[in-house]
């Protein structure tokens, strides 16, 4: 994953209400959720969600189906586990550098 890809999702989740969004529909699994059962299990005003899922939907975190009438909601977990494995690619890699060097001395 880039780096700019990196913050740009970060930078998404780092606001509470959409955070609060991204988390209610990875909890509601691959099945998703539809727009108006998000709204009213958040109980956030309508503009206000679409203005969130906008931008959550821009960077790649969540994507939206219409099925029929009903728009549902989704949380893309391969963006999601990309994301925290380029949390955790290079975890700990200085330390044990580091840790080389000091035996070394």
């Amino acid at each position: 994953m880039k780096i700019d890809d990196a913050a740009a999702r970060l930078e998404a989740l780092g606001n509470p209400t959409r955070l609060k969004i991204y988390r209610a529909l990875v909890r509601a699994g691959r099945a998703g959720m539809p727009v108006g059962r998000l709204q009213e299990r958040l109980k956030i005003p309508a503009s206000t969600l679409s203005h969130h899922i906008k931008t959550l939907v821009s960077v790649g975190l969540i994507s939206q189906v219409r099925e029929g009438t009903t728009l549902v909601c989704h949380a893309e977990y391969d963006t999601m586990q990309g994301l925290v494995d380029f949390l955790v690619a290079e975890c700990c890699i200085d330390e044990t550098q580091c840790e080389k060097a000091q035996t070394a001395a």
